[in-house]
């Protein structure tokens, strides 16, 4: 049973992505995009607290499930999410595991993700949005709303994620 947890939690933040976006439309934040990266957000604390391999494992897993579910073009999330969680663990060699350089970490690689979403539908011409246009319509209210997310939720996440890996360990 405590191997389907993990699959069940970043289950649960898919749907909690597309639920707060039906409950809080666009509208609600004075015309600004907010986009939540719940999901993300967790997969990079598995990343960091767990490993390289669940971390891009999953990433590569759920980025293919978020292409499939909400983007018309398979690839872009399948992409980006492996990358920046293998980036991350690039970072992590040279920082230590604790829950404000996890917090600053994901932070970074939310940033990393909608900047390379945005670029690539740029370059295809999804769409015709300036890049300053972007950074106060979309960017930065979505960087808000993922460091509340990630400041209520961190630290519980980053102690499951601990028990996991010495779960992982002990096998």
């Amino acid at each position: 049973m405590k191997k389907f947890l993990l699959p069940l939690l970043f289950l649960f933040l898919f749907l909690a992505e597309s639920l707060f976006v039906q409950f809080f439309p666009g509208n609600s934040f004075g015309g600004k995009v907010i986009v939540p990266h719940f999901l993300f957000a967790a997969i990079v604390f598995l990343t960091i607290f767990t490993g390289k391999k669940q971390g891009i494992i999953y990433a590569a897993v759920f980025g293919m499930i978020f292409d499939i579910v909400y983007v018309e073009i398979i690839g872009i999330y399948f992409f980006l999410f492996p990358f920046i969680c293998y980036l991350v663990t690039k970072i992590m060699h040279i920082m230590q595991a604790n829950i404000i350089i996890a917090f600053l970490v994901s932070l970074l690689a939310i940033a990393l993700l909608e900047i390379g979403v945005y670029e690539m539908n740029f370059l295809i011409h999804v769409t015709d949005l300036d890049f300053m246009g972007f950074l106060n319509l979309r960017f930065y209210p979505t960087l808000i709303l993922n460091a509340i997310f990630v400041l209520i939720f961190g630290y519980p996440l980053k102690r499951r994620f601990e028990k996991y890996a010495d779960a992982l360990r002990d096998e």
